[in-house]
């Protein structure tokens, strides 16, 4: 073996180390996001007990979380190109955790829906520019593997969270549901700030505004009338007022990012 081969080899290794190591940092803040969405509907009831209400007005924390995660998610991709995905993807466990002490230190109905949209806004970031940090990290040979150890969290995650929710609901209180997410949020970005390197689109474009706008809001409105089709006790009119708002903004949103030249969401992938 020469030693040009050697070295091709020992580049190799340590490419497919590195990959490795890179899926494990993401999947580790998967982890934890994917915990807290299982983990939270244990403690329901202790909680509305806690602000006043009835444990049926609860729900619109985890439909707060869900819309505005629905918002913000087409954002990510053009933050990741702007600032770069290493620190995009460290703001937003950052903001994830820091909300998640806010939600465990909530006093009412209110402060606890203000926190978790924050939440939701962290999420949304968290979960897409994680991926893209993978796939800019693993070779074409190595996306497999990789890609399958970002996916244990979605596979462990809502199997654990509900059991250990009811524990921690039982035997300490429901804000430690959400202060768990502390030390994993602390971790996890410790790991980023070691192990993941800084990659960044030399020309990511202009932020496309009204794709944007268009987006979150088609995003949105159909996710809010699909959710609230099972809540809402005013009626059917206002659920499929929203259901078509969501379809016409999306529909506008299609259109604008085919016929616009940097677009928010690029849909030629479509076209394969």
């Amino acid at each position: 073996m020469t030693t040009a081969e050697t070295s091709e080899q020992g580049q190799e290794a340590a490419s497919g180390r590195q990959a490795k190591i890179v899926a494990l940092v993401v999947a580790v803040s998967f982890f934890m996001q994917i915990l807290d969405g299982t983990i939270v509907a244990t403690s329901l009831p202790q909680m509305a007990a806690t602000f006043g209400v009835q444990p049926v007005s609860m729900s619109i924390g985890i439909t707060v979380y869900m819309l505005t995660m629905a918002a913000f998610i087409p954002l990510s991709g053009w933050l990741g190109d702007r600032f770069g995905a290493r620190r995009v993807f460290l703001m937003s466990i950052a903001v994830f955790t820091g909300a998640s002490l806010f939600c465990g230190l909530s006093g009412s109905l209110t402060e606890f829906v203000l926190w978790r949209a924050l939440q939701g806004a962290g999420g949304a970031l968290m979960t897409p520019v994680g991926r893209i940090i993978v796939l800019k990290n693993a070779r074409k040979s190595e996306l497999v593997q990789a890609i399958a150890l970002i996916t244990w969290p979605a596979l462990t995650a809502p199997v654990i969270g509900p059991v250990l929710g009811s524990f921690i609901t039982t035997y300490a209180s429901w804000h430690w549901n959400f202060l768990i997410n502390i030390p994993i949020g602390v971790i996890g970005m410790g790991l980023v700030l070691r192990f993941v390197p800084e990659q960044r689109e030399s020309d990511p474009g202009r932020l496309d505004i009204p794709g944007f706008i268009l987006s979150a809001a088609g995003l949105t409105f159909l996710l809010a009338a699909l959710e609230f089709s099972v809540k809402w006790d005013g009626g059917l009119l206002p659920v499929m007022a929203m259901l078509a708002a969501g379809v016409v903004l999306s529909f506008l949103a299609t259109r604008h990012f085919l016929a616009v030249d940097n677009p928010l969401l690029d849909l030629s992938a479509f076209r394969v």
